[in-house]
This record gives structure tokens, C-alpha cells and sequence, in this order.
């Protein structure tokens, strides 16, 4: 057993590398180690001014923080809860070059490219693949299944005992490619594949337990491979199933809707609502396994097929990861109407 100063020590380690190693939300580590945000950013400035000896108490960087605990807070909001243009930016997307401007602007602070880089990377932060939420998405239809249409679901769902899923279908492409290579500067790399298009039509469900399900299906979705899915998902849960699904055709399509009314509640469709992908945390199983699949060379469906399936068992062998796409800002929700 170590001393209390000891102990201390290590679990600042600990909520740091949860953050800068995991890449875990600041938010999130916050409430599960119950500490305040302030003193998760104060050891942060300290790691990055002076690496992991600089956590310990009562040791002091040679280097002074040019970056305060406080400016790094600022930073790290300013990214995860807005985007240039609430900066007076004429674009959407933040790169190195926006935030290194932004950052002089309004913290007064200069910095080189590379030295916001390492900044991001201390914030847990890394560049991401965005979800583009509609103009079509209507905020009142949000706000009622936020506060009626999903905690009543969830509610039935309790009463009868059944398991809740979220379920999302994709289309993988083979010349998705996505992800960096090295090579020489000036020389563009080149990557061999079969040159050829074709794609796979997957439908995956999701639970906030960790437990996830995935199907090929042959042709294009439809009524009667959706249902033929739910069929399998409810054989496979052994128990009564509240299913949240997206507003496809054949999710409201008369067939559907027979197939359900006809389990006699041991079946319930929930809708999200419309243009609201960021809900539904299934979506983050295909923006994991296709930036997966897209680092791969594929030269035939078959061998697509074979890549996809072992990504997609990997997933479902992490629990803790599955469980982490119901903690994300969007999909909190879910945990707060379960309790």
C-alpha cells in the first residue's frame, strides 16, 4: 500500500492518461473520477508543461506554462462546444491554422502549428470525421422525443422488462478509403487496390448494456429483411425488445407495422427524429469500422466481407467501448432516461 501522497500522484496519472492517452471526454473522466473540471485542467497544463513528473505533488516545471490551466479550459471548449464561425471564421471545420489564430486572438498567446498539434493531442482532442446535422432537422421534434417520445418508450420498455437497442443500417463502399500514410515529402504514396466498386449492406443494433448484434444482408434493405432482423434480434435477446430506429421507409412501412402490432408487445419501435443521426448511438459502430475497413487494401467483396466481419466482432468483443457511444454528448440522453 503506498502512501497517501503516493496515491495521489497516481491518480493524476491516472486521469490524465485518460484523457491525453485514451482520448476520453474531459466531461466524462470528470464524473467518474469526481473531480472538478478546473483541477482536471490544471494537471493537464502541468503535463504538458513538464510531462508526468510534473504531476507529482509538490514538483515544479522548469519551464513556465505558457498555457494556463484556465486558457486550456477555454480551448478545449471552445472546440468541443462550438465551431468557427461562432468566432466571426467563415468556415465550419476547425484546422491547426484556425485555432493557432484564434488562440493569439483572444488568449493572446502565440503558438507554432505543431505546438497547438501536441495542445489537442493533451486535451484528448484529435481530428475527427464530422456527422453533418441537417438544415431539415426540426429543433421541436428534438426537444419532444428528447423529453416525451423516449423517456415514455423507455418507461414501457421497463415495465415489461425489455432490453433496449439501437439499431442503424450502412452501406460500406470499397474505395471508402479514409486515414494517413507516410512517405516521401513531395511524392504522393500510392496504395494498391483492386480499382473495382462495390459495397456491403450491414444492419448492426446496439444496447446500453455493451451488447451489440450485426447481419449482412444481401440485397438493399427492406421490410422484410428489417423484420427478419428483429426476428433474430429478439430470438437472441430472450426477452421482450423496445428497438429505436431512424425514419426509413420500410421502419413505417404497413408490413413493419403488422409484424409488430402482431408480438403482442414483445416488440416496440420507438422513431428518432427525422435528420437526427447524432442521436442514435449505432451510428459511431460504422464511423468506427469503416475508418478501420478504409485503411485496408480490398480486392474483391469477399475480402471486404472477411475485414468487415473481424472489425465488427473486435466491437462487439468491447464492451466498455460500445457502453462509450451512449456517453457521448449527443446519446447522454439515453442514460439519463434509463437512470
Amino acid at each position: 500500500m503506498g502512501t497517501r501522497t503516493e496515491l495521489r500522484n497516481q491518480k493524476r496519472k491516472e486521469v490524465v492518461e485518460a484523457i491525453v492517452i485514451r482520448q476520453e471526454p474531459v466531461h466524462l473522466v470528470a464524473r467518474i473520477y469526481q473531480i472538478p473540471q478546473r483541477t482536471i485542467f490544471d494537471w493537464l497544463s502541468l503535463y504538458r508543461a513538464g510531462g508526468w513528473d510534473a504531476l507529482k505533488e509538490g514538483q515544479r516545471s522548469g519551464r513556465p506554462r505558457k498555457v494556463s490551466a484556465e486558457d486550456m479550459k477555454w480551448i478545449y471548449n471552445a472546440v468541443t462546444l462550438g465551431n468557427p464561425q461562432h468566432f466571426q471564421f467563415e468556415f465550419c471545420l476547425w484546422t491547426l491554422n484556425t485555432l493557432r489564430a484564434l488562440i493569439g486572438r483572444e488568449l493572446g498567446v502565440k503558438l507554432s502549428k505543431s505546438s497547438v498539434s501536441r495542445l489537442l493531442g493533451h486535451l484528448g482532442l484529435s481530428p475527427q470525421r464530422p456527422i453533418y446535422q441537417s438544415y431539415k432537422q426540426d429543433p421541436r421534434k428534438v426537444e419532444q422525443y428528447l423529453a416525451e417520445t423516449f423517456p415514455e418508450a423507455v418507461a414501457q420498455a421497463q415495465e415489461t422488462g425489455a432490453d433496449i437497442y439501437f439499431v442503424d443500417e450502412a452501406s460500406v463502399r470499397s474505395d471508402a478509403h479514409r486515414g494517413l500514410t507516410w512517405g516521401k515529402i513531395g511524392e504522393t504514396p500510392v496504395v494498391e487496390d483492386s480499382g473495382s466498386r462495390f459495397s456491403l449492406h450491414v444492419i448492426s443494433a446496439v444496447s446500453p448494456r455493451g451488447d451489440m448484434r450485426f447481419g449482412f444482408i444481401a440485397e438493399r434493405m427492406n421490410s422484410k429483411t428489417f423484420i427478419a432482423f428483429l426476428k433474430k434480434l429478439r430470438k437472441d435477446a430472450g426477452k421482450p425488445i423496445l428497438v429505436i430506429v431512424d425514419n426509413a421507409r420500410y421502419h413505417h412501412s404497413k408490413e413493419t407495422q403488422r409484424f409488430v402490432e402482431a408480438q403482442d408487445g414483445d416488440i416496440l419501435l420507438t422513431f428518432l427524429p427525422a435528420y437526427s443521426p447524432e442521436l442514435n448511438p449505432d451510428e459511431q459502430v460504422w464511423n468506427h469500422a469503416k475508418a478501420r475497413l478504409g485503411k485496408r487494401s480490398i480486392f474483391n467483396k469477399q475480402d471486404m466481407k472477411h475485414h468487415l466481419v473481424s472489425i465488427l466482432r473486435s466491437i462487439q468483443k468491447r464492451t466498455s467501448l460500445i457502453k462509450s457511444f451512449f456517453r457521448m454528448p449527443d446519446t447522454a440522453y439515453i442514460l439519463d432516461a434509463i437512470g
